[in-house]
């Protein structure tokens, strides 16, 4: 998908490579679209800057580290480039994050022309503005809050849609709500300037491997827009419906928050050095626990903690490439999925044992709800990871959620004197040992399988080698990774989550991060030429921007899915910080190059 993004963790838009908004939903992450032809070329609205030549080419990259985007037209007559940012930064104790998109074309070389077409469309292509020209300004009328363009482009000719000479910089400042009231030129230089210093700021203070720093970086930067600052909430990706494969029908809203995609997006930022999203989703979990006092907590929440996200389709929009059905809303909120309160215990645990906490620590009562949670559904059938709507049943990765997070709940519950909690978590941990060993292993096929007294493969329990299970003997890890990559990876690389058919039949596209778990066990196995090649062929897969959607087509290579995917961009991430671990192991043993076992 040749798309980029920016946001400013209130927004985010995509914009492709010839610099036309393509999608943003304002106000939030989850509202109805403003630009929305995405979804729906003819109806669902955009926001164009292209040469006023029809002969041209053009070229993308961000500023670096940063979430700025710049578009390079060349024509016959001369260069131009176009600035696409969301103003962030910091003002006094603050997060500046106005519902703004910032547009600045200016000349670079030579004697251009521009044409600039803004045709918003609200509810994905539902409502039709009024448009009021004014002397400096477009007012789009009908929406729920006032919508405005303010620019130094001479109105006539955005009128008109006609193009002209750029012969001075140009700015366009799109607002929701408040509209930009301070000198337009100044102000939009600003922004610019201050938004690229936060980014290269907060980049700065990374954590980083050895290797691979680019391709992190700009996985770190991702994932950040993916935090809905306000209330903490981390969502799974930008967009709704771009289907997993073309004519699939598995087209999903996934503007929400799932509590097991943000542990693993916090568990990755973690490893960057940054703590300040954990603490805030920390707010955004006590906030659900109690204002709820839930039987049991949903795998997935709106951005605002809402419970109920019934899944609608909208029948008038023609779709992403004509797939239909379009979803706004996610039957996932009504699943069981156990594997959650594992996850939250280890999404949270920072802030009971590490000591740059001190003074920031969660109740103890959070992890203690937690660990209830956890006894109740250890032998309870559900939806797994892959969220089956037809069938439940023990999934293994929940029971090794399970495990995990009953362990850190023991390692929590002594640190803080409590052997209470730490005698009920140990129970816990040990029978749930006890299913994964004796009732999830498969002694044939030498693997855990998907659940118990079934023979399928599952590629989430690539998470068994990579999160800290101890297996019975290291041979049984080796035989684990070897019969999933027997039964699950092709030839390229490429990983199916699983090959039996589901509630929509066979799976065709692979799933990307699951490609990045296998890099990552092959890694910690010390398999690491191999794991080198792959994750080099991962990054040969992403866009242009260095971006990665849900799926890959094991066919035609193409990105599926919505996008930009937070799970993929986590698995990048976990991937590059694995291969240098392993390969600064191996030259501190003095082991020679290749592979070990």
């Amino acid at each position: 998908m040749s798309l980029g993004i920016v946001g400013n963790c209130q927004y985010s838009a995509l914009i492709d490579a010839q610099a036309k908004v393509v999608w943003l939903c304002w106000p939030r992450l989850d509202s109805g679209s403003v630009f929305g032809s995405l979804i729906d070329e003819e109806k669902g609205g955009y926001f164009s800057i292209l040469p006023g030549e029809r002969d041209f080419s053009s070229q993308q990259e961000y500023v670096r580290n940063t979430n700025i985007l710049r578009t390079e037209f060349t024509t016959q007559r001369g260069k131009f480039e176009v600035m696409d940012f969301a103003p962030r930064y910091s003002l006094q104790e603050t997060r500046f994050r106005p519902t703004q998109l910032i547009r600045c074309v200016r000349p670079i070389s030579g004697e251009s022309s521009i044409q600039v077409d803004c045709t918003p469309r609200y509810m994905y292509g539902a409502v039709t503005p009024d448009v009021r020209w004014e002397s400096h300004h477009v007012e789009f009328e009908g929406f729920p809050e006032p919508l405005r363009l303010s620019t130094n482009a001479p109105l006539a000719y955005l009128r008109e849609k006609r193009s002209f000479f750029l012969m001075k910089p140009i700015y366009l400042a799109l607002s929701w709500g408040t509209p930009m009231e301070t000198p337009l030129e100044e102000t939009c230089e600003a922004y610019f300037n201050k938004t690229k210093k936060y980014w290269r700021l907060w980049v700065k203070h990374c954590a980083l491997p050895s290797v691979y720093q680019e391709e992190v970086i700009r996985s770190a930067l991702v994932l950040k827009l993916h935090q809905y600052e306000d209330t903490g909430a981390i969502i799974a990706a930008t967009t709704t419906s771009l289907p997993e494969a073309d004519g699939s029908t598995r087209n999903w809203d996934y503007r929400f928050c799932w509590l097991r995609d943000a542990y693993f997006s916090l568990s990755a930022l973690g490893r960057l050095g940054k703590f300040e999203e954990m603490e805030e989703f920390v707010a955004y979990l006590r906030n659900i626990i109690a204002r709820t006092k839930p039987e049991r907590l949903q795998p997935v929440y709106g951005i605002s903690g809402e419970s109920e996200l019934t899944e609608i389709i909208l029948e008038t929009v023609s779709g992403y490439r004509g797939n239909q059905p379009v979803r706004i809303g996610n039957q996932a909120y009504q699943h069981i999925q156990n594997d959650i309160y594992g996850e939250m215990i280890l999404a949270i645990s920072p802030l009971f044992l590490d000591e740059r906490f001190v003074g920031d620590m969660a109740p103890m009562h959070l992890i203690e709800i937690l660990v209830d949670f956890i006894g109740k559904m250890l032998e309870v059938p559900d939806a797994g990871p892959w969220e089956f709507r037809g069938k439940e049943q023990v999934h293994s990765f929940s029971v090794l959620m399970h495990y995990l997070g009953a362990k850190k709940a023991e390692q929590i519950a002594l640190r803080h004197d409590r052997s209470d909690l730490a005698e009920k978590a140990s129970a816990i941990a040990k029978r749930s040992a006890q299913i994964l060993d004796e009732e999830c292993w498969d002694q044939e096929a030498r693997c855990y399988r998907q659940a118990p007294n079934t023979s399928h493969l599952d590629a989430s329990l690539f998470a068994i080698i990579n999160l800290p299970y101890q297996f019975p003997t290291l041979r049984h890890a080796h035989e684990h990774l070897q019969a999933l990559e027997k039964g699950l990876v092709d030839e390229k690389g490429l990983v199916y989550r699983y090959l039996h058919a589901d509630d929509f039949g066979k799976p065709t596209t692979t799933f990307t991060v699951c490609g990045l778990w296998y890099v990552e066990a092959l890694a910690r196995l010390g398999y690491l030429e191999k794991a080198r090649k792959t994750f080099d062929f991962y990054m040969g897969l992403r866009n242009h921007l260095g971006l990665l959607s849900e799926d890959i087509d094991p066919v035609t290579l193409q990105q599926w899915g919505n996008f930009p995917q937070t799970y993929s961009h986590v698995g990048i991430i976990n991937a590059a910080f694995e291969i240098d671990r392993r390969a600064q192991s191996t030259l501190a043993s003095n082991e020679l190059p290749g592979d070990t076992k």
